[in-house]
């Protein structure tokens, strides 16, 4: 009898939910380690047997962190996206929060992007002693001595 005819009827093994959904092994079992995917049940020989449930989860997991959110937003999320405790106001708080955060990492690099633009175009292309972009480096380096 092959490995999964001995799996409940919907269930799959882990390799297979990784397969399908993009997540590597060893995250999901993390991701069940620390309780934001609901624990399979196993089979009689005690390897997991992951349904719907678990991959409809997983895929949620999978697409917030391509988003940026962190482990304590998805875990917000995912009790929020539970029938008996769906809040719009709630998950719209969570959201906006995460984009105030995402707004000021593109800030951020709009202005590492000026700063390095401005040092390339003072750099000349030809050997010479000074390079604008070491000293800038090295100015940099200095500072947090």
């Amino acid at each position: 009898m092959s490995q999964t005819k001995a799996l409940p009827m919907d269930g799959m093994p882990i390799g297979e939910l990784s397969r399908r959904t993009g997540v590597h092994i060893e995250t999901i079992r993390y991701y069940e380690k620390i309780g934001m995917l609901p624990a399979p049940p196993r089979t009689h020989n005690g390897r997991r047997a992951y349904g719907p449930r678990q991959t409809r989860t997983l895929a949620f997991i999978r697409r917030a962190r391509e988003l940026g959110f962190g482990i304590d937003d998805i875990r917000a999320l995912l009790a929020l996206a539970e029938p008996e405790h769906v809040s719009c106001t709630q998950v719209r708080e969570i959201a906006a929060a995460h984009l105030r955060g995402v707004r000021a990492k593109v800030a951020d690099l709009k202005r590492l992007e000026k700063i390095l633009s401005q040092t390339i175009a003072r750099c000349s292309e030809g050997a010479t002693p000074a390079c604008p972009i070491l000293d800038m480096l090295d100015i940099a380096g200095r500072a947090k001595r």
